[in-house]
């Protein structure tokens, strides 16, 4: 919702503003129930039925934000990734993708439901589209989390490609001079250290154990934490190797412990607790992936906070070298 504008034009919200919107409507969203009889079946039996929630309340909220607007509205270029579970493949709504595809162009709202659509948490989400000709297309959408759990790739990605189209909306680079990328990935945090399995009790599990084994699913676990990790990986090694490793800022908290790590737990504690998550990260150092042991590493030389101050430094300078540029009869743009 940072990209979307206001009545004014203007970002719908401004960063300061997203904790106060997550500390007060994410109680409505992820309402907390409690079963005194039997708790852990009870919740099994739920989550076997259907969603855990109806999404109701977070559909609402989204469509009265957001109003009419649709992608091509955004202040900025986006990528928005979802997973259309009828074609079972990707639906990727960028920016760039849009004016070649207008059946891409559909209500932010249905978008931010779609890619909000987590399985076992929130329902699918089903909308229309009408394409240049007047067809009708149809998207049938979860979480994108899905097909990008850690959507950095597919910015770098979508980048890239336009660049290779010679698209004059981007600056003209070499598609692999990441010398010239600035990327911050930002993690949602994971329990990592905590969430570990053994191969002798795996050994004997069945789609049950797999699913429910000891409260978490491990089958998800393992896969979200897979794709997220190759994409780090793959971005470090590519960043470290043309020794623009500074280029690269992942910030991401794999030691959480405990119900902080909960998708839901949306009460006042918890969401208070990663606000208090979120704020001591900026402290710490900044880490980079260990490319032979695939941990993080702390270096020695910046915080968080300061990386950030750093990468602000850089863009603003980046953007009045650009309107000095546009000025002298040379329009550039920026991604």
């Amino acid at each position: 919702m940072l990209a979307a504008p206001n009545e004014n034009n203007r970002p719908l919200f401004a960063a300061k503003d997203i904790i106060d919107f997550y500390l007060n409507q994410c109680p409505k969203i992820f309402p907390q129930k409690t079963w005194p009889i039997f708790p852990y079946t009870t919740k099994i039996i739920k989550a076997l039925a259907g969603p855990k929630y109806d999404g109701k309340y977070l559909h609402r909220l989204i469509r009265e934000r957001l109003g009419n607007k649709k992608l091509h509205d955004t202040l900025t270029n986006v990528v928005i990734p979802t997973f259309d579970i009828k074609n079972l493949q990707p639906a990727i709504f960028s920016s760039f993708k849009v004016k070649k595809k207008p059946s891409y162009d559909a209500l932010l709202s249905d978008i931010c439901i779609g890619t909000s659509a987590a399985p076992t948490y929130l329902p699918a989400h089903y909308f229309e589209t009408k394409n240049a000709a007047g067809r009708t297309r149809e998207f049938n959408l979860i979480d994108g989390g899905v097909a990008a759990n850690n959507p950095t790739s597919l910015a770098v990605s979508e980048v890239t490609t336009e660049i290779r189209k010679a698209n004059p909306d981007v600056f003209p680079i070499k598609p692999m001079d990441y010398g010239r990328f600035l990327v911050i990935s930002l993690g949602t945090g994971s329990s990592k250290a905590e969430m570990k399995y053994q191969a002798r009790s795996a050994a004997k599990w069945g789609l049950l154990n797999w699913l429910t084994s000891g409260g978490s699913t491990p089958i998800i676990n393992v896969f979200s934490q897979a794709s997220a990790d190759m994409v780090d990986l793959h971005l470090s090694s590519a960043f470290q190797a043309l020794h623009s490793e500074e280029n690269y800022l992942r910030i991401q908290d794999d030691t959480l412990i405990g119900t902080i790590t909960s998708v839901d737990r949306a009460t006042k504690k918890n969401l208070t607790n990663l606000v208090k998550v979120g704020e001591g990260l900026l402290k710490k150092p900044v880490s980079r992936v260990n490319l032979d042991s695939g941990r993080f590493e702390a270096t020695k030389h910046e915080t968080n906070a300061e990386a950030l101050i750093r990468f602000a430094k850089l863009l603003s300078e980046e953007r009045r070298r650009r309107q000095v540029g546009s000025t002298n009869g040379h329009a550039e743009n920026t991604y």
